[in-house]
């Protein structure tokens, strides 16, 4: 039947147990706000420091296997909890069949002049930006190494100071607007960032766009494609 069939967002997550405030892509009442039917299904022993440090390949499968799962039972878009698993981005949308939005770094190229903000810079490998298309010679710059944002997230620990938080994710922005003031757009790479967009761009005056404006945008063009097929 014309329209009938909504489904669900399916997010493929980290095994993690920091805290997920809203606008974390990890809080379903971040998309339940959007009005937007959301399922989570946990990856286990997909640790933020094995996805983001090592890269471990040994996760690929893993997430496949519950990507496949997550369709099984009716999700027609998926995403994750991890913005470098962009790394991932062809693999799992062959295996899917549905939309495939791994990571934010996917509308990096819409831009004329973007940068990004991520939680690792020194991580943010190749791999992860090709994996998402982003332009060569786009701008990254990462939180302060061993900040509270960065370390309770990486080491997944189970208290995070959000106002901290905040301070360090637009301390980074800073910096990158005034190394590359040609810059007209961020970036938010992690998927734990959302929460802190808004202050993001008052305190740099540029359009910031994360994981959760980017699956809001192309949910409702799903469910409108689905409405005129």
């Amino acid at each position: 039947m014309k329209g009938s069939r909504q489904g669900f967002l399916g997010i493929l997550m980290l095994d993690t147990r920091f805290p997920r405030p809203i606008g974390d892509v990890g809080n379903p009442d971040t998309f339940r706000r959007a009005g937007i039917p959301v399922r989570l299904r946990t990856v286990q022993g997909a640790s933020p420091e094995r996805i983001v440090r090592q890269a471990d390949p040994a996760l690929l499968q893993p997430f496949a296997d519950a990507a496949m799962a997550l369709v099984g039972e009716g999700a027609t878009m998926l995403s994750t909890s991890c913005g470098f698993l962009s790394a991932y981005q062809a693999t799992l949308s062959r295996a899917a069949g549905v939309p495939v939005i791994t990571s934010s770094l996917l509308q990096t190229a819409r831009f004329a002049r973007p940068g990004i903000v991520t939680i690792s810079a020194a991580s943010l490998s190749p791999a992860v930006l090709d994996g998402a298309g982003v332009p060569a010679g786009t701008p990254v710059q990462g939180v302060e190494p061993g900040c509270e944002f960065q370390r309770r997230i990486l080491a997944d620990e189970p208290t995070l100071d959000l106002k901290q938080a905040q301070q360090d994710v637009v301390s980074a922005a800073l910096e990158l607007v005034e190394a590359h003031p040609l810059v007209t757009d961020i970036v938010l790479e992690c998927t734990n960032m959302p929460p802190y967009r808004d202050a993001v761009a008052q305190a740099t005056g540029r359009a910031v766009h994360d994981i959760e404006t980017l699956l809001i945008e192309q949910w409702t063009a799903l469910q409108a494609r689905a409405v005129k097929a």
